[in-house]
């Protein structure tokens, strides 16, 4: 069972137990299953997996898991979700963010637990399924040890991504997802403010403080953010964070 931590999971914690096919399943479910690589999985095996499964929905937030608990495996239906590294002294770094169809935790049902901790930026539903269940079934059935394989591959370009963009990025993309990360380290509830100055959005990505007020008001302008004295509050995360993945407003 997942522990929340930092927030109070909302009531209506459930038991999944539904097959793609089913009348009993959750159509956003289905959506966010045929979005991920366990959409080409026989519909025999996803009804192993999804036999113990868990639909659980979160506030915005709140800490899924941290660095020190046990390995979980799962699946975002919807929302947006940020994993990250923690350093011993508090710091934070984002390795990636996770969407509808996202797998969270695959590695940790292959190689054990690993250093990261996973918070929901927005409202967020997952679908969560014991990490042990996923190794018996994969030891048993190449079909889907290979997805998993593919999958960790895929998480691992993803990342390469990701670092890739935060230095090569346009202005534009590398802006968006340090607002992203400032304001998620901050986060109170729904409530996502980055208190910085524009000169210091500035050295972040590279830029000179000129370029960055074009752009957060190019962003304010579309709804995504507001400034205030303090800084910027991130109005709308889940389009700024596509805005740092393809570079359009």
């Amino acid at each position: 069972m997942l522990h929340l931590q930092g927030s109070v999971c909302r009531p209506g914690v459930r038991w999944y137990g539904g097959t793609v096919g089913s009348s009993k399943t959750d159509p956003q479910v289905e959506v966010a299953i045929a979005r991920s690589f366990l959409g080409s999985v026989a519909s025999e095996t996803q009804a192993r997996l999804f036999a113990d499964a868990i639909r659980l929905d979160v506030p915005a937030g709140s800490v899924l898991y941290r660095d020190e608990d046990p390995a979980r495996t799962g699946l975002v239906v919807a929302g947006l979700v940020r994993i990250y590294l923690t350093s011993a002294e508090g710091r934070q770094i984002t390795v990636r963010y996770a969407r509808s169809g996202a797998a969270v935790g695959v590695p940790m049902a292959v190689g054990g637990p690993v250093a990261v901790s996973a918070q929901a930026v927005t409202d967020s539903s997952l679908l969560l399924f014991p990490s042990a269940t996923v190794r018996a079934i994969a030891m048993a059935d190449a079909g889907i040890a290979w997805r998993l394989a593919e999958e960790v591959t895929r998480l691992l370009y993803a990342v390469l991504d990701a670092f890739g963009g935060t230095v090569f990025g346009s202005v534009r993309q590398r802006l968006a997802r340090h607002l992203l990360d400032l304001a998620a380290e901050r986060q109170r509830d729904v409530l996502l403010p980055a208190p910085v100055s524009q000169q210091a959005l500035a050295d972040a990505v590279g830029t000179a403080r000129e370029v960055v007020a074009r752009t957060l008001r190019d962003f304010r302008e579309a709804g995504l953010i507001e400034s205030t004295r303090h800084g910027v509050v991130l109005l709308a995360p889940d389009r700024l964070h596509e805005v740092a993945t393809t570079g359009e407003l």
